[in-house]
């Protein structure tokens, strides 16, 4: 019987779903759910409450048995998993910096606007470029990437986005992480099971990637010790390394960029590595000063 696999609707969703249908053999169908951040184009991601709303109708998919795994854009997911679902399986990671389209940073005029709906993207991008104006845009990739050159700018997306889409002639220039870091599991995909669903998760155990897995880990981490109440724009990307040991650079910011945080920690496990890097920041560093203005 074919494994039924939960999922967006859009290309670049149904490229993922598709993308682990064929690492496990091909034997899967599509169950195709519409999210609240699909429906809510309109409306910014951050005012929806963040992460979570492209996944929980997805999620509940699974949960009521209508399919028995879903598969998200890591970066979607909240830092705690949804009570009675498992993460099985981080398969190999893409690509995770950003990427601008239509000009580089340095093309866009004094007094220019680069499209984005990220604050994360907004507040490192203003610490750099103060005197650019930043317009907010919803919306799948190809709409995004549609108003480069016509209604701004330059548009911010993922570059691992436009990598599984075709359309890296579109990239103007990929932001090295020392400028733009990434968000927290960005590139990577996410697979999910009913947490008492043994035989799939077993299937799907075949999936994980040890280097991806730990790297995911420790961003998630970092994220759920900063605190789900956080709504500050803020990043990560950690590194496995060949000895087993993690590094992890991490940043907190203000939304107008004129107080960016960042901080480098390195160990030997994952999880401790992020909360530890998310204390540092925030006792050591005067995040925590930032989260109560």
């Amino acid at each position: 019987m074919p494994l039924r696999i939960a999922t967006r609707g859009s290309r670049l969703a149904l490229w993922q779903a598709e993308r682990i249908a064929a690492l496990l053999g091909g034997d899967a169908e599509l169950v195709v759910v519409s999210t609240t951040g699909d429906q809510r184009t309109d409306v910014p991601i951050w005012a929806m409450g963040g992460t979570g709303v492209f996944v929980k109708e997805v999620q509940q998919a699974v949960l009521d048995g209508r399919a028995d795994l879903a598969v998200h854009s890591a970066k979607d997911l909240p830092s705690e998993t949804a009570q009675g679902l498992r993460l099985a399986a981080v398969p190999e990671r893409a690509d995770p910096r950003d990427a601008l389209v239509g000009t580089g940073l340095d093309g866009v005029p004094a007094g220019g606007t680069i499209g984005t709906g990220s604050v994360r993207r907004q507040a490192q991008l203003a610490a750099l470029r103060p005197d650019v104006r930043f317009v907010s845009i919803r919306g799948n990739i190809e709409t995004r990437i549609g108003k480069a050159g016509s209604e701004v700018d330059a548009v911010v997306v993922a570059l691992a986005a436009l990598e599984r889409l075709g359309l890296t002639e579109r990239v103007a220039e990929v932001l090295d992480p020392q400028v733009m870091l990434p968000q927290v599991a960005q590139g990577a995909l996410a697979v999910e099971c009913r947490a008492d669903d043994e035989p799939t998760a077993a299937r799907l155990t075949a999936l994980d990637d040890a280097s991806a897995r730990r790297a995911v880990d420790a961003e998630r981490a970092f994220l759920r010790r900063l605190g789900g109440g956080c709504d500050l724009p803020c990043g990560a990307l950690a590194e496995s390394r060949a000895d087993g040991s993690v590094a992890i650079d991490v940043l907190l910011a203000t939304l107008d960029g004129k107080t960016v945080l960042r901080v480098r920690h390195e160990g030997p496990d994952p999880e401790e590595v992020g909360a530890d890097a998310a204390r540092i920041l925030l006792d050591d560093q005067g995040g925590r000063g930032l989260l109560e203005r």
